[in-house]
């Protein structure tokens, strides 16, 4: 096996805390959905599956290890909210606690001197730089706006991401 037990033990927490967010941002998405904000939707229905992605990614890093994937239990998400800043805000928050997710991860690595999992740890970290600053963004945009002005997120978000406007599959 490539990976320690402590290594792969943190690598499956990991799979669920991904699995977690990809159930939390859907969660927003339907919100928003419900709400008619169908750029913030789409912008969320995406992080779900980025997050899903990231899951997978850990999931099958165990297996090529040598390692045995053990899914763990997933809280339901959240589901109601008041307003649009308290999911940006629930976001931002999740992004910065997946980063020190990240960190520990690399942290149990760098201890094994497995130079297989800090390479493939590498990604995550840069990722989420992208993530932080994604999220950090939103939050930014959605405060400036507030409630009565979310059609201008709506519309930041058409023009910030191209492809915003395509069908989904939904």
């Amino acid at each position: 096996m490539l990976i320690s037990d402590k290594l792969e033990t943190a690598l499956n927490r990991q799979v669920g805390r991904e699995m977690g967010a990809s159930m939390q941002y859907l969660a927003i998405a339907g919100w928003f959905d419900r709400q008619s904000l169908k750029q913030l939707a789409r912008f969320f229905y995406r992080q779900s599956d980025e997050e899903r992605t990231h899951a997978l990614k850990f999931f099958h890093f165990v297996i090529e290890a040598g390692g045995t994937v053990r899914l763990p239990e997933i809280a339901a998400p959240k589901g109601d909210f008041g307003k649009a800043v308290e999911c940006a805000e629930l976001s931002l928050h999740w992004e910065q606690e997946v980063t020190k997710q990240i960190y520990e991860l690399v942290d149990y690595a760098q201890g094994d001197k497995n130079y297989i999992a800090l390479r493939f740890l590498d990604w995550f970290v840069t990722e989420q730089l992208e993530e932080v600053s994604s999220m950090a963004q939103l939050l930014s945009i959605v405060q400036r706006a507030g409630d009565d002005n979310l059609l201008f997120v709506e519309n930041y978000l058409v023009r910030r991401t191209p492809e915003a406007g395509a069908p989904d599959a939904d």
